[in-house]
This record gives structure tokens, sequence and C-alpha cells, in this order.
């Protein structure tokens, strides 16, 4: 199959996780990514994130290996403006830039989306910002777990008891890679019907909205301002949520009546079918504290791995409680090959395209920067040139 983005060249000018995440989303679909990082420093994330100090120490820290794969490295100081130069020749060549810098740093080194037009009015330029561009927090730094923070997420996840907990995985960052790319393939869309590039306006903030839009809709129609409630299900189903077992935990998804009858059934409690208590999805949210005390007692009776065997037998949704490990052995993670699924084996999109795309692993700082030039008709003696004197490098 022919990959979706083929010919399309994406320069990726981004660092951390949700820029370089979208731009290496592109590269699976097909995209050739050009990752552009400074000649001594690169990406800061080569140096932290993961458990692994001996990787990070030679700036391919897992949490950088994660996004890394598929590009071709061209190291490049923006700061000088021999530098600049070379990236203007690039971006004219290219057909999307993915940036994820300060709007300031971007008028400080005249690439805003307004030069950058100007350099290539073909160019779809994606920035990817905290809080997005037409607002006071335009300029303001953010991090994934200031986004959890200040968008209210972390204020629902947890208990009472527990006070507010980021989740477990920066889930923010890869949401925004994910928004990012849709929001290019959007203006690519858009620019084969007009001929004209475009401007993608990408923020953290409105990702993490968006993973909560039922919740902001039920907020603003009814005020009521949700509370942390743990473990429950979010369908506020009484017989919905994670329960504990005699061993581990059982994720029980029952909202519907035939799935509560299905239940009652499997687990043998049938006569709460013919109790007035439970005979209703109306009686039984009336009655949830009490039907929370029997159904936590019957499932206390046995493990979660007997309990999701026979529940799932009876058809009724349920997950028992896994770790990642225990997770990614699931037939439904490696049958799928969802780990091997992006290039160089490394985790791919959420779904299955049968196409091909670079498989080039990650690679060190500038891997490519020769490469990259000579194909934008630089010669040696120039390229010797900017080596000389730290624009390009190390590998130039």
């Amino acid at each position: 199959m022919t990959p979706p983005l083929k010919g399309i060249r994406v320069i990726d000018w981004t660092h951390v996780l949700a820029g370089p995440a979208c731009a290496y989303y592109l590269g699976q679909l097909g995209a050739e990514v050009i990752k552009v990082e400074h000649p001594e420093r690169g990406d800061a994330m080569r140096h932290r994130g993961g458990s692994d100090p001996e990787r990070a120490s030679v700036g391919m820290s897992t949490a950088f290996l994660t996004q890394g794969a598929g590009k071709r490295y061209l190291a490049l100081d923006l700061e000088h403006p021999e530098g600049r130069d070379v990236f203007t020749r690039l971006l004219g060549t290219a057909d999307v830039l993915v940036e994820n810098h300060r709007p300031s740093t971007l008028e400080r080194l005249n690439l805003t989306e307004r030069h950058t037009q100007a350099i290539n009015p073909r160019l779809i330029h994606c920035a990817m910002t905290g809080y997005g561009r037409n607002t006071p927090m335009a300029d303001a730094p953010a991090y994934d777990v200031n986004i959890q923070a200040i968008s209210g997420l972390m204020a629902l996840t947890g208990t009472q008891e527990s006070g507010p907990i980021r989740t477990g995985a920066p889930i923010i960052d890869y949401a925004t890679g994910l928004a990012g790319a849709l929001g290019i393939m959007s203006a690519l869309m858009t620019r084969n019907h007009t001929g004209t590039g475009g401007f993608v306006d990408v923020s953290m903030l409105e990702t993490a909205f968006a993973l909560m839009s039922s919740t902001i809709t039920d907020f603003r129609l009814t005020g009521n301002e949700p509370q942390p409630r743990g473990n429950a299900a979010n369908s506020r189903s009484p017989s919905a949520g994670t329960f504990p077992c005699r061993e581990g935990h059982i994720s029980l998804g029952v909202n519907e009546a035939a799935q509560f009858d299905a239940l009652a059934v499997a687990i043998g409690r049938a006569d709460w079918l013919g109790n007035a208590q439970f005979a209703s999805s109306e009686a039984r949210t009336k009655n949830r504290a009490v039907l929370g005390q029997e159904l936590s007692a019957v499932l206390l009776t046995k493990s979660a791995c007997e309990w999701e065997e026979i529940l799932l037998g009876a058809g009724v949704p349920c997950a028992r409680l896994r770790s990642l490990a225990e997770a990614l052995d699931l037939p439904a993670a490696s049958g799928r090959q969802f780990e091997r699924r992006g290039p160089a084996g490394y985790p791919g999109l959420p779904f299955t395209l049968k196409t091909a795309f670079d498989n080039t692993p990650p690679r060190a700082i500038g891997a490519d920067t020769r490469v990259v030039l000579e194909s934008l008709g630089l010669d040696h003696t120039k390229i010797n040139s900017l080596s000389a004197k730290g624009i390009v490098g190390p590998a130039a």
C-alpha cells in the first residue's frame, strides 16, 4: 500500500515528547521527517526520561528513543544567521513544519507563522504550545504535569482522601502529539483544494479539555462541580467500577439492564433480579450503597482471574487489573504487535495500516547533517565552513 504521506517532507523542530511524537506519527504515515537539533545540546529529552541512566548518559534515553526512529538528524544552530539561512532553505523544500517553541522565541528568530508562510506559501506550520496563541498565557512554558494540574484533570484523579494525583503516564503529551498530527493531516487536505499552506495552532490545555469532553459538558449544563471519585466508573452506575477480589481487582463496566442481569446470574445472585431494591436502574441508583456492599462481598469470594473468566464467559464487560508487563502480554497487544508497530520496533499508532515507512533507528545528533545539506544544494566547501564555525555538526 502506498503510504498516505509519501512525498511529504516534515521538518521536526521540536523537543521533549509532544512535538517529537507528532512528527514521529507523521513518519509512520510515510512522511520524510528531518529532525533539527542544536549541534551541542540536541533535544534535552535525549538525556532525561526513563529509568535507564546509561542510555541517557549517551543521549539515547528511553523517552527519546520512543519517538526518535524513522527520522533524519540535522544538527543546526538557528541562533546564528547562517544557520537560519540554512533553515530557511530547508523550509523552502518542506511541506510541514512542526515546532513547539514559545512565540517570543519565534519572533526573535523571525520564524513565526508569518515569517514561514512568506518563506514557503505552501508550508503547513504546526505550532504546539501549552496554551495556544492569542491568549495572555501564549508565551508561558508548560509540561505535561503542568497541564494536568491547570486543566482540572489532576483534581479529578484520586479520591477525597488521597488528594489530586497525576496520571501514571504523560498522556497529555502523547494526546497532543496525536492532535497535532490530526490537525496537520486536515491542513494538508485543505491544501489539496486551495494550493496554499496554513497554520495549525495546537494547545496542550485544549487537548486536556478534549480528553474531558463529557465531563465539561455535564458541568456546563448542570453547574455540578465534578469531584474525584477514585475507581468509580464515569457512568456512575453502582455496578460499574473497580472492586477488590480475594486476589487482585476486577473492573466492571455494567451499565445496561441486560448487563446487570447477566452479572447477577454469573455471580450467583439471580435473586437480585426479583428484589425491588435492585430490579430497575432507578432502584439500583437509589440503593447504590446496599448494592455496592453486597456486590463487593460476592467479589471477595474469588480471585480476579476467576471472576474475569466467569464474567467474560457470561458476556459481562469486565477486566482484571493488570500490570503493564501483563497488559503487554495480552493477545490483544502481542498479537497485533503494537510495541513493534512503529519504525525500528518502537510503539506505533493505535491503528493498523499496511504501509511501509522509514525503519531507521534513532540516531545521534547530526547523524544525517551532510546528507541533508547536500540535498539542499550546499557544496562541500560551504558545509565545511559551516561546520568549522560550529553552525552545523557534529557529524558534518
